[in-house]
């Protein structure tokens, strides 16, 4: 008589679930958006451009700084400094917004500390246009009182190497209807190169004016910019490269301003001040203007 076989118990370890993959590829894709929302938003690049003249006798370096915002979750002060010192400009240009609270608050308190040191690392360089946030008596007169050229509709001729350069500044938080650079400044010598600083990017207003070159910043770079479709949001318009006119979009980079260029950069931080950049990262522009 045969005897009957007992089938063998099944391995206990086999027979637990393995851990699904799904959980595993939704870790690395949160993963990677955390890496990349850091990366954007927390990293400071400089972004350069190179402009030739035949007003220029000798290279000259430009720092364009704009839309600090003084967060305390942003680009730390350091980091900044780091990166003027290691760029070494000729001129260090700062485009409006760097504080968003009451001048008495903590926002305040940290941009004006920034500005004095920057004003101290780059003494008698430093060239400052207010914005719409940033724009009391008090805090201008601190930024006087620290060294800092305060351009609220003032021109200064100043000397770099051999070039003389004619640096002209104006208050633009919000213009008038009549609003005409010839009402405050007489036109630009033609044998002087000339710079124009200013918060908000309107060419249109500027173009007659005739400067060489125009600073501005207030865009944020459109905070957030699409692959092949451009920034997601644009003085009122979605999509304004795709949907609007495209030719009239000034979100970041150099364009044509009459006879002359118009840089804009995307700023340092955030309004309101939540960090979503997204491939615009904070940014310090540098210009060198160079002989022909």
């Amino acid at each position: 008589m045969s005897e009957s076989v007992t089938p063998a118990a099944p391995d206990e370890a086999a027979s637990t679930p393995k851990p699904k993959k799904k959980h595993t590829k939704r870790r690395v894709f949160f993963l990677i958006l955390v890496l990349l929302w850091l990366f954007n938003n927390f990293t400071l690049k400089t972004t350069r451009e190179e402009i030739t003249s035949p007003k220029v006798t000798n290279e000259i370096t430009i720092a364009a700084l704009s839309d600090y915002h003084a967060s305390w979750l942003g680009i730390q002060p350091e980091t900044i400094l780091g990166d003027l010192k290691r760029i070494d400009p000729d001129l260090v240009c700062i485009l409006g917004d760097m504080y968003t609270d009451q001048p008495s608050g903590k926002s305040c308190d940290r941009a004006l500390a920034l500005m004095k040191k920057i004003a101290a690392q780059h003494p008698d360089k430093v060239y400052y246009v207010p914005g719409e946030h940033d724009r009391t008596y008090a805090y201008m007169d601190a930024l006087r009182a620290a060294g800092i050229h305060v351009m609220d509709y003032k021109q200064e001729r100043v000397q770099i190497g051999s070039t003389i350069l004619e640096i002209y500044g104006i208050d633009n938080a919000y213009f008038s209807p009549t609003f005409d650079l010839t009402n405050a400044f007489e036109l630009p010598d033609p044998e002087v190169y000339s710079i124009l600083l200013a918060h908000i990017p309107v060419p249109e207003k500027y173009a007659p004016f005739g400067a060489d070159l125009v600073l501005c910043g207030d865009t944020h770079g459109g905070v957030v910019q699409l692959p092949f479709l451009g920034p997601v949001y644009d003085d009122g318009i979605w999509l304004p490269e795709v949907l609007g006119n495209a030719g009239t979009v000034y979100d970041k980079g150099i364009f044509p301003c009459g006879t002359g260029k118009l840089f804009v950069t995307s700023g340092i931080g955030n309004y309101p001040n939540i960090p979503i950049r997204f491939l615009n990262r904070p940014e310090i522009g540098v210009l060198k203007i160079m002989p022909e």
